[in-house]
């Protein structure tokens, strides 16, 4: 078809084009809908990205209430330690010990720390006098009351503002507090009560609290069961909160946004309400309800968006609108102009419907791109949040592209620092934290091959892990670096390696100071900035004596031998004279140290943190000491440390005086057994048990009837008894030379002779019987022959009951007193003159004949009474020697 016959064409089809206004108005209402279209689908990307931005927040702040409470459960772990470290906690070293914690500075929302003592009603009367003796003669248990226990409150610091309220106070007459010991007690971990009101705001109702609690148990009792923990249970240490303190500066500026409304338990009712940030506000339709579980108890955390009062969005809706409307009215104008000439009405519309479908596309394109880019910044961000690890990325030139929030927690950056404009700044924070400089940058511009791994030591303790590996950024190549915390790993693994090799030394018998030095070894290996000391209280406990401290110069270790420990010298001399830790940050400023500055200074010292090593007792044995180049104060993680090495050293020390004790102890017994005045003999009866145990057939009723009746047998047993030692006195007794223990001469003979086997029998009886104790009389023979009698004492010592292979026997030769015995016995029986039983002797035997009577009714007896007739006249005419003669005679 040519050109000519396509004008009547198009002719007639611009008179079927709608009028100017109307296409006009056709033009205008397409793009106005497509602006309504492009707003709309920004709006949702908008709120879309205010979501994922609520999430974030929304696990951030979950995540920073868990972590406070966990840090405030770690308080309560290190009191928990001072009271299983001490035999008794008095209230002026508790004082102390929580002095040093500065619980305002450095735990934001923590009432204060305290001590719940476990009474019985018996211990009632006692417990009162006992407190009330300390300086406190008001002090009583509050509510009053009989009850079957109590647990009142008898240490609580710091001890001033509200917190006295509290003192005396029995938690277990509340049944919240009750039911959050009785956790704390049966599971033997923290536990955390329900929402109370606590005795500090008797005159706010509207203040809501809880209690954090753990138990404390008694010394060297099992606490494996739930019966044995509360059979060793003493008492609890615990935490008050008020939640509004609790939740103050939590999550900082972020945080602010959000209504945080807090509910004790699983369901959300006003009677379970703890906490709301902002009461009467309604908050936003964005919520979130998260359950928190902490300690055992369960939280139930709702969280709002406030309102966002930002332009950002607004502005860039109506940059849409405004500019979509101005669009579509100038498209309009020009489609309406170009409509009114009727021969360029066609090319006008196929101009605006191309302009349209242009527009069309360029808007659907910019909306796909803006919501792929919103969506992938925003999960990345959230993500990025969430990690355990720091993370930090640059592009290998030392500018840094990214960071999470964990990265800037765990190097302590900012949140106002400009570190993306100052990547230099960053670096130098982060090398200011390092113990010791590195080799090398801490992020060395250049190429990354592979994957790295190094572990920094920062200068509060922590020890952080580090990988660098490279990856893909668009076009360029960037490099990533992860940090990681593994103090806690670190310090547990060196803690238990030097425990363990501790133990080891102390199994084998090692020497004190090797002990000692591989403990100073153990700390120092874990920290290069820490040098160590360890002095020793002499056995006057007046002195200080150098134990192990190898890393300090020598001039320094030779000064402080010896020191007076009254001197107050110092930090280690303070911590032995009051038997409590003793932090001096700052030696230069520290009265203490002023009389000895310059030997401080001279050996380079800045810093000491002095614990004293005490026994189990309670008894101060030395000081192990933490000395720093440059003044420092140490953390948490130190301080459980220093404990730790203390504790080491203490078991170290106690069994090398309880090993020279026992030397001691043996070279008294063997000066006492070598020279007693008694015969003494050491013996081995151990063959003698083993053989009673074979006997076949087992003896029936009593042991030594049956050995007398088979004498073969008891003479075997008589031959397995070993004399392993036998004293100067024995040797003597017995007639050998006291001078050389010639113990083959000697037998069992020379303590029961062949006449003496019943009562050898009787001794074996009775030790098989459990007996530790045995004593008879029998006789014995002398090396040259001659029998004796002798006093027999068996004693077995104690721990061989079950063994029998450590007998002490002793012996006393009795024959010239039996022999002085039976002449005094004769004396006082018989008549001197006749030999026949005197009056008395007459008369005992006929009062023991009239009682035989008595008990035998059958028998009879007879007595015959003889006269002398004229028996004075042979003494008158034939003298009183013939009346002698005649009374023999007739006896």
């Amino acid at each position: 078809m040519t050109e000519h016959s396509l004008r009547p064409v198009r002719g007639r089809l611009i008179h079927l084009l709608p009028r100017p206004g109307v296409l006009a108005g056709a033009v205008l209402a397409t793009g106005l809908a497509l602006t309504a279209a492009l707003w709309f689908s920004v709006r949702s990307d908008a709120e879309q990205e205010a979501q994922a931005d609520f999430d974030s927040r929304v696990q951030a702040l979950v995540h920073s209430i868990d972590q406070r409470l966990q840090t405030y459960q770690q308080v309560l772990y290190g009191v928990q330690g001072l009271f299983d470290s001490s035999v008794s906690v008095e209230r002026d070293e508790f004082h102390a010990y929580m002095a040093n914690q500065h619980l305002n500075q450095h735990f934001p929302g923590i009432q204060g720390v305290g001590y719940m003592q476990l009474v019985g009603r018996d211990e009632r009367s006692s417990h009162l006098a006992t407190v009330r003796r300390d300086g406190y003669p008001a002090y009583r248990i509050d509510p009053p009351g009989e009850r079957d226990w109590y647990a009142p409150i008898i240490y609580l610091e710091p001890f001033q503002g509200s917190n006295p309220l509290a003192f005396g106070f029995d938690a277990l007459s509340e049944p919240v507090r009750r039911a959050a010991l009785e956790q704390a007690r049966d599971t033997g971990m923290p536990a955390i009560s329900g929402k109370l009101q606590l005795r500090q705001d008797p005159n706010a109702p509207d203040r809501t609290g809880f209690l954090m609690l753990l138990p404390v148990y008694r010394h060297g009792m099992l606490v494996a069961a739930p019966e044995q923990r509360r059979a060793a249970i003493v008492g609890w240490v615990y935490a008050p909160f008020r939640t509004a303190d609790l939740m103050a500066g939590i999550g900082g500026d972020s945080a602010s946004r959000i209504e945080v409304e807090i509910y004790d338990g699983p369901v959300a009712t006003p009677a379970t309400l703890m906490f709301d940030s902002l009461p009467g506000s309604r908050g936003s339709e964005r919520r979130s309800v998260q359950p928190l579980r902490v300690a055992g108890h369960l939280w139930t955390v709702r969280l709002s968006a406030l309102a966002d009062h930002g332009h950002g969005h607004e502005v860039k809706l109506g940059l849409i609108a405004v500019g979509g409307v101005l669009s579509s009215l100038l498209l309009a104008a020009l489609t309406g102009r170009r409509a009114r000439g009727r021969v360029r009405v066609g090319a006008a519309l196929g101009s605006s419907q191309r302009l349209a479908a242009e527009l069309e596309q360029g808007q659907a394109a910019l909306i796909v791109l803006a919501d792929s880019a919103q969506r992938s910044q925003a999960m990345l961000r959230s993500i990025l949040d969430s990690t355990i690890d720091g993370i930090l990325v640059d592009d290998m030139k030392g500018l840094v592209l990214n960071a999470n929030r964990r990265f800037r927690t765990l190097w302590n950056v900012p949140e106002q620092a400009a570190w993306r404009d100052d990547g230099t700044a960053l670096l130098a924070h982060m090398t200011e934290q390092l113990q010791q400089p590195l080799q090398r940058p801490l992020l060395p511009p250049g190429e990354l091959r592979g994957e790295r791994r190094e572990l920094l030591h920062l200068k509060d303790g922590r020890v952080l892990e580090q990988y660098t590996r490279g990856m893909q950024l668009g076009n360029e190549q960037a490099r990533l670096w992860s940090f990681r915390d593994i103090t806690e790993r670190t310090q547990t693994e060196q803690r238990e390696q030097t425990r363990r090799h501790v133990l080891e030394l102390l199994a084998t018998g090692a020497p004190l100071p090797a002990i000692l030095e591989a403990v100073v070894r153990g700390v120092e290996g874990s920290n290069d900035a820490m040098l160590c000391s360890i002095l020793l209280l002499d056995s006057s406990g007046e002195h200080l004596l150098n134990g192990a401290s190898p890393s300090l110069p020598a001039f320094y270790n030779a000064a402080v031998h010896g020191i007076a420990v009254r001197s107050g010298l110092g930090s280690c001399c303070r911590a032995a004279l009051t038997g409590r830790r003793v932090i001096t940050e700052d030696i230069n400023t520290d009265p203490a140290w002023a009389p000895v500055l310059e030997l401080a200074r001279e050996a380079r010292l800045g810093a000491c943190w002095s614990n004293p090593i005490v026994s189990a007792a309670g008894k101060v044995l030395g000081t192990f000491a933490i000395y720093h180049r440059t003044p420092n104060r140490p953390s948490l993680a130190n301080i459980a440390q220093i404990e730790q090495a203390a504790h080491l050293a203490g078991i170290a020390i106690e069994q090398d005086q309880a090993a020279e004790a026992l030397r001691a102890g043996n070279a008294r017994f063997r000066s006492l057994y070598d020279n007693a005045p008694v015969a003494l003999w050491e013996q081995d009866w151990s063959a003698v048990r083993d053989a009673l145990a074979t006997l076949t057939p087992a003896p029936d009723g009593a042991l030594d009837s049956y050995l007398l009746a088979h004498p073969a047998l008891l003479q075997r047993l008589a031959g397995l008894v070993r004399i392993l030692d036998v004293n100067a006195a024995a040797l003597l007794q017995v007639g050998a030379d006291p001078q050389h223990k010639a113990l083959s001469m000697l037998g069992l003979a020379q303590n029961f002779d062949a006449d003496a086997m019943p009562c050898f029998a009787r001794a074996i009886a009775a030790l098989a019987r459990g007996q530790h104790l045995f004593a008879c009389e029998g006789s014995f023979q002398r090396l040259d022959g001659v029998t004796r009698q002798n006093e027999l004492t068996l004693l077995v010592m104690p721990g061989h009951t079950q063994s029998l292979d450590f007998v002490i026997v002793s012996t006393l030769d009795i024959t010239e007193r039996k022999r002085m015995n039976e002449e005094l016995l004769v004396l006082a029986t018989t008549d001197s003159l006749t030999g026949v039983p005197n009056r008395r002797e007459f008369m005992t035997r006929l009062n023991q004949e009239q009682a035989r009577l008595q008990r035998e009714l059958d028998s009879t007896a007879a007595v015959l009474l003889l006269d002398l007739d004229h028996f004075k006249r042979i003494n008158d005419e034939l003298g009183h020697a013939a009346g002698d003669a005649v009374l023999r005679h007739l006896a």
